[in-house]
C-alpha cells in the first residue's frame, strides 16, 4: 500500500490577518486545533508542521507537534508542502496539504481524501467540497464554488457563482471548494514546476493551474462543519461555533452540528 504523510504549511505573516495561526479559539490556537485534527487521521504516516517562522515553531513544538522550519519566502504553500515533501518525505507516493487556517479538519476526513485516490487511479488530485445552502455565499467571491462532471472530477472553479441558473425552473445547486488537497507525490512536484496559468491569474485560484495543464481533481462531498479562517470574523464564529458545540472530550462533532455558511 501506497504511504501518505500530511504537511500543514503556516506562514506568521498574512496581509488580511497577522499572527492567525497562533490566535486563541476557545483555549487552543489554531494551528493546535489544526493540528490535533490532522494528528487523528489513520491513514497518514506521518504529520508535521511546515513553517519558516520560528515564533510558529517554538509554539507548535510546546503543544507535542513534529515542525519542519522551511526556507521563505516561497509563492505558495503549495510550494512549501512540496520543498518539504521533497527533501524529508521522498518515499511517500501521497502527499496531503492540510490547510492551517481550517481549525475544524478532522482525521476522518483526511482519510476520505487518501482513500479516494487510492482507489481511483485515474485521479491526480483528490479535494473536499460541501453544498451551499446560504444564497448570500454564493455571491461572495472569498468563497470559492467548484462543479464536477458526473464521475466526480472538478470542470471548474470559480469565485463567481457557477453554475448559471439561465431559468428559475431549474432548481440551483452549488458547492463550496475546501482547500485541501491529497496529491500524487509526483503530481504535486510537477505542478510547483507550472508556470502560474491564464485563468489562475485571472480567479486568483491555483488548483486552476493542474486543470489547464490537463490534471484530475477528484472532489469528495462533505456535509462535515468546517469554517476555514481568512479574517477575525471567520475567527469569531469558529468560537461561536465551539461554544455551542464543543464537548469536553473534544470529539469530532456531527454532520447535523453544521456551522452557518457565509
Amino acid at each position: 500500500m501506497s504511504s501518505a504523510a500530511g504537511i500543514i504549511p503556516v506562514r506568521y505573516e498574512s496581509t488580511r490577518f497577522p499572527g492567525k495561526p497562533l490566535i486563541d479559539l476557545e483555549g487552543k490556537s489554531m494551528i493546535e486545533r489544526v493540528w490535533n485534527g490532522a494528528r487523528s487521521a489513520r491513514l497518514l504516516e506521518t504529520v508535521v508542521i511546515a513553517t519558516p517562522d520560528t515564533i510558529i515553531a517554538e509554539h507548535a513544538r510546546s503543544f507535542g507537534a513534529s515542525v519542519i522550519l522551511t526556507p521563505d519566502p516561497f509563492p505558495s504553500g503549495s510550494d512549501r508542502v512540496a520543498w518539504v515533501a521533497r527533501h524529508h518525505f521522498p518515499r511517500a507516493d501521497i502527499i496531503v496539504n492540510i490547510q492551517g487556517d481550517e481549525p475544524l479538519i478532522t482525521g476522518d476526513l483526511i482519510d476520505q481524501l487518501v482513500t479516494a485516490l487510492r482507489s481511483t487511479p485515474d485521479a491526480d488530485v483528490a479535494t473536499l467540497i460541501e453544498p451551499i445552502d446560504a444564497t448570500e455565499a454564493v455571491a461572495d467571491p472569498s468563497i470559492v464554488k467548484v462543479v464536477y462532471n458526473q464521475a466526480g472530477y472538478a470542470l471548474y472553479f470559480s469565485r463567481a457563482p457557477i453554475p448559471y441558473t439561465r431559468t428559475p425552473l431549474e432548481k440551483p445547486y452549488y458547492y463550496k471548494h475546501i482547500g485541501i488537497y491529497a496529491f500524487r507525490s509526483s503530481i504535486l512536484q510537477e505542478f510547483v514546476t507550472l508556470p502560474p496559468s491564464p485563468l489562475e491569474r485571472i480567479e486568483g485560484l491555483e488548483q486552476l493551474r493542474l486543470l489547464e495543464n490537463g490534471k484530475t481533481i477528484l472532489c469528495i462531498e462533505t456535509s462535515h462543519p468546517l469554517i476555514g479562517v481568512d479574517t477575525p470574523e471567520d475567527a469569531d464564529r469558529v468560537r461561536q461555533f465551539l461554544r455551542q458545540h464543543q464537548r469536553p472530550s473534544e470529539e469530532p462533532l456531527s454532520p447535523d452540528e453544521k456551522p452557518p455558511q457565509t
